[in-house]
Protein backbone atom coordinates (compact mmCIF):
# COMPACT_ATOMS: atom_id res chain seq x y z
CA UNK A 1 0.00 0.00 0.00
CA UNK A 2 0.90 3.71 -0.82
CA UNK A 3 0.85 6.20 1.87
CA UNK A 4 0.17 9.99 1.36
CA UNK A 5 0.53 12.20 4.61
CA UNK A 6 -1.13 15.71 5.50
CA UNK A 7 1.45 17.20 7.29
CA UNK A 8 0.98 20.07 9.08
CA UNK A 9 0.45 21.62 12.92
CA UNK A 10 -2.68 20.82 13.96
CA UNK A 11 -4.12 18.44 10.85
CA UNK A 12 -7.26 17.29 13.15
CA UNK A 13 -9.80 19.79 11.19
CA UNK A 14 -8.65 18.01 7.89
CA UNK A 15 -10.85 16.93 5.25
CA UNK A 16 -7.94 15.98 3.23
CA UNK A 17 -8.16 12.34 4.43
CA UNK A 18 -12.27 11.71 3.75
CA UNK A 19 -11.63 13.13 0.58
CA UNK A 20 -8.61 11.86 -0.68
CA UNK A 21 -9.60 8.19 0.37
CA UNK A 22 -12.70 8.12 -1.56
CA UNK A 23 -10.50 9.32 -4.08
CA UNK A 24 -8.01 6.46 -4.38
CA UNK A 25 -11.22 3.67 -3.46
CA UNK A 26 -13.37 5.23 -6.19
CA UNK A 27 -9.81 4.68 -8.75
CA UNK A 28 -9.22 1.13 -7.61
CA UNK A 29 -6.47 2.25 -6.23
CA UNK A 30 -4.49 0.63 -2.83
CA UNK A 31 -3.34 3.96 -1.44
CA UNK A 32 -3.89 6.00 1.79
CA UNK A 33 -4.18 8.70 3.04
CA UNK A 34 -3.34 10.11 6.27
CA UNK A 35 -3.09 13.18 8.88
CA UNK A 36 0.50 13.56 10.12
CA UNK A 37 0.55 16.58 12.61
CA UNK A 38 4.35 17.32 12.46
CA UNK A 39 6.05 19.11 15.30
CA UNK A 40 8.66 22.28 14.30
CA UNK A 41 11.48 20.40 15.24
CA UNK A 42 10.30 17.53 13.45
CA UNK A 43 9.71 19.35 10.04
CA UNK A 44 12.91 18.98 8.43
CA UNK A 45 13.59 15.45 8.70
CA UNK A 46 9.76 14.90 8.23
CA UNK A 47 10.08 16.08 4.54
CA UNK A 48 13.18 15.07 3.53
CA UNK A 49 11.79 11.46 4.24
CA UNK A 50 8.04 10.75 2.62
CA UNK A 51 7.36 10.76 -0.74
CA UNK A 52 4.29 11.58 -1.31
CA UNK A 53 2.34 14.21 0.56
CA UNK A 54 0.40 17.45 0.68
CA UNK A 55 1.95 20.32 3.37
CA UNK A 56 -0.94 22.82 5.29
CA UNK A 57 -0.30 25.29 7.53
CA UNK A 58 1.78 26.77 9.19
CA UNK A 59 4.89 24.90 6.90
CA UNK A 60 4.54 25.54 3.54
CA UNK A 61 7.06 28.28 2.83
CA UNK A 62 9.45 26.21 4.71
CA UNK A 63 9.01 22.86 2.42
CA UNK A 64 9.95 25.26 -0.15
CA UNK A 65 12.75 25.95 1.58
CA UNK A 66 14.10 22.29 2.51
CA UNK A 67 13.51 20.57 -0.57
CA UNK A 68 15.04 23.41 -2.97
CA UNK A 69 12.13 25.03 -4.44
CA UNK A 70 11.69 27.51 -7.08
CA UNK A 71 8.66 27.71 -5.93
CA UNK A 72 7.52 30.11 -2.66
CA UNK A 73 5.16 27.86 -1.43
CA UNK A 74 5.12 24.49 -1.54
CA UNK A 75 1.92 21.88 -0.82
CA UNK A 76 2.22 18.74 -2.76
CA UNK A 77 5.46 16.42 -2.48
CA UNK A 78 6.15 13.77 -5.08
CA UNK A 79 9.09 11.69 -4.73
CA UNK A 80 11.07 14.66 -2.64
CA UNK A 81 9.84 17.10 -5.39
CA UNK A 82 7.86 20.06 -4.56
CA UNK A 83 4.93 21.74 -5.91
CA UNK A 84 2.08 23.95 -5.55
CA UNK A 85 -1.63 23.01 -6.53
CA UNK A 86 -3.29 25.81 -4.30
CA UNK A 87 -3.69 28.11 -7.04
CA UNK A 88 -5.89 24.65 -8.91
CA UNK A 89 -9.38 26.98 -8.63
CA UNK A 90 -8.11 29.83 -10.78
CA UNK A 91 -9.04 27.09 -13.68
CA UNK A 92 -12.49 28.33 -12.76
CA UNK A 93 -12.02 32.04 -12.58
CA UNK A 94 -12.69 33.08 -16.42
CA UNK A 95 -11.88 36.88 -15.73
CA UNK A 96 -8.72 37.71 -13.28
CA UNK A 97 -8.53 41.38 -14.52
CA UNK A 98 -7.22 43.08 -11.30
CA UNK A 99 -6.90 40.45 -9.16
CA UNK A 100 -6.45 41.24 -4.79
CA UNK A 101 -5.16 39.06 -2.37
CA UNK A 102 -5.75 38.97 1.50
CA UNK A 103 -3.46 37.31 3.86
CA UNK A 104 0.61 36.56 3.36
CA UNK A 105 0.74 33.22 4.63
CA UNK A 106 1.53 30.28 2.63
CA UNK A 107 -1.39 29.53 1.14
CA UNK A 108 -1.39 33.53 0.04
CA UNK A 109 2.14 33.21 -1.68
CA UNK A 110 1.58 30.33 -3.85
CA UNK A 111 -2.06 32.70 -5.31
CA UNK A 112 0.58 35.68 -5.54
CA UNK A 113 3.19 33.37 -8.08
CA UNK A 114 -0.22 32.31 -9.78
CA UNK A 115 -1.23 35.99 -10.25
CA UNK A 116 1.80 37.82 -10.25
CA UNK A 117 -0.02 41.11 -10.63
CA UNK A 118 -2.22 41.23 -7.81
CA UNK A 119 -2.48 43.85 -5.29
CA UNK A 120 -1.50 42.29 -2.00
CA UNK A 121 -3.04 43.19 1.16
CA UNK A 122 -1.84 41.92 4.90
CA UNK A 123 -1.84 43.60 8.42
CA UNK A 124 1.80 43.39 8.30
CA UNK A 125 1.58 45.49 4.74
CA UNK A 126 -1.53 47.56 3.38
CA UNK A 127 -4.56 47.22 5.60
CA UNK A 128 -7.29 47.48 5.29
CA UNK A 129 -7.92 45.60 2.14
CA UNK A 130 -9.78 48.07 -0.36
CA UNK A 131 -11.17 45.67 -3.20
CA UNK A 132 -13.84 47.67 -4.43
CA UNK A 133 -12.55 47.48 -7.96
CA UNK A 134 -10.67 44.08 -7.44
CA UNK A 135 -11.55 40.74 -9.51
CA UNK A 136 -11.15 38.29 -8.45
CA UNK A 137 -10.65 38.44 -4.83
CA UNK A 138 -8.59 35.87 -2.50
CA UNK A 139 -9.21 35.38 0.94
CA UNK A 140 -6.27 34.02 2.35
CA UNK A 141 -6.15 34.95 5.68
CA UNK A 142 -7.39 32.11 8.97
CA UNK A 143 -10.34 35.09 10.01
CA UNK A 144 -13.24 33.37 10.01
CA UNK A 145 -15.77 35.15 12.32
CA UNK A 146 -15.09 39.02 10.69
CA UNK A 147 -16.05 40.75 7.83
CA UNK A 148 -12.71 41.83 6.90
CA UNK A 149 -14.00 43.44 3.34
CA UNK A 150 -17.56 43.50 1.04
CA UNK A 151 -18.16 42.91 -2.40
CA UNK A 152 -20.47 43.67 -4.95
CA UNK A 153 -22.85 41.61 -7.21
CA UNK A 154 -20.35 41.00 -9.98
CA UNK A 155 -17.14 40.41 -8.19
CA UNK A 156 -15.70 37.13 -7.58
CA UNK A 157 -14.45 36.16 -3.79
CA UNK A 158 -11.72 32.64 -3.66
CA UNK A 159 -12.43 32.40 -0.10
CA UNK A 160 -9.68 29.37 0.92
CA UNK A 161 -10.55 28.62 5.05
CA UNK A 162 -13.37 26.22 5.44
CA UNK A 163 -16.44 25.95 6.80
CA UNK A 164 -17.50 28.75 4.66
CA UNK A 165 -15.90 32.57 6.56
CA UNK A 166 -18.03 35.34 7.89
CA UNK A 167 -16.25 37.39 4.62
CA UNK A 168 -17.91 34.52 2.19
CA UNK A 169 -21.39 34.76 3.70
CA UNK A 170 -21.45 38.86 3.40
CA UNK A 171 -20.24 38.04 -0.53
CA UNK A 172 -23.38 35.92 -1.10
CA UNK A 173 -25.47 38.11 0.54
CA UNK A 174 -24.50 40.96 -1.93
CA UNK A 175 -24.58 38.49 -4.74
CA UNK A 176 -21.20 37.75 -5.58
CA UNK A 177 -19.70 34.56 -6.61
CA UNK A 178 -17.93 32.75 -4.47
CA UNK A 179 -15.90 29.61 -4.56
CA UNK A 180 -15.91 28.57 -1.26
CA UNK A 181 -13.11 26.54 0.83
CA UNK A 182 -14.54 23.31 0.10
CA UNK A 183 -14.71 24.43 -3.58
CA UNK A 184 -10.74 25.03 -3.16
CA UNK A 185 -10.31 21.97 -1.20
CA UNK A 186 -11.20 19.40 -4.34
CA UNK A 187 -9.38 22.13 -6.85
CA UNK A 188 -5.90 21.77 -5.14
CA UNK A 189 -6.86 17.88 -3.88
CA UNK A 190 -7.76 16.58 -7.40
CA UNK A 191 -4.38 18.60 -8.89
CA UNK A 192 -2.47 17.06 -6.18
CA UNK A 193 -4.01 13.56 -6.98
CA UNK A 194 -3.08 13.46 -10.56
CA UNK A 195 0.69 14.28 -9.75
CA UNK A 196 1.32 11.39 -7.05
CA UNK A 197 -0.59 9.18 -9.64
CA UNK A 198 -0.49 9.80 -12.76
CA UNK A 199 -4.50 9.29 -13.19
CA UNK A 200 -7.25 11.65 -13.70
CA UNK A 201 -8.76 12.32 -10.18
CA UNK A 202 -12.34 10.92 -9.75
CA UNK A 203 -13.75 14.46 -8.95
CA UNK A 204 -17.10 12.80 -8.60
CA UNK A 205 -16.50 10.74 -5.57
CA UNK A 206 -14.33 14.01 -4.12
CA UNK A 207 -17.06 16.02 -3.96
CA UNK A 208 -19.85 13.77 -3.23
CA UNK A 209 -17.84 12.77 -0.03
CA UNK A 210 -17.58 16.30 0.90
CA UNK A 211 -21.18 17.12 0.26
CA UNK A 212 -20.99 19.10 -2.45
CA UNK A 213 -23.18 18.96 -5.79
CA UNK A 214 -22.10 17.08 -9.15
Amino acid sequence: MTTVALLGHPVAHSLSARMQNAAFAAAGLDWEYVLRDVLPEELEAVVREVEYANVTAPYKLDAARILGSDLQSVNTIVRRRGFSTDAAILEQVTDCYKPAIVGDGGAAAAFRQALPEARVFSRRGEWPPDVGDADPVVHATPVRDEVLFELREEQTLVDLPYPRTATAEAAVAAGARVLDGLEVLVAQGAASFELWTGRQAPVAAMREVLGLGA
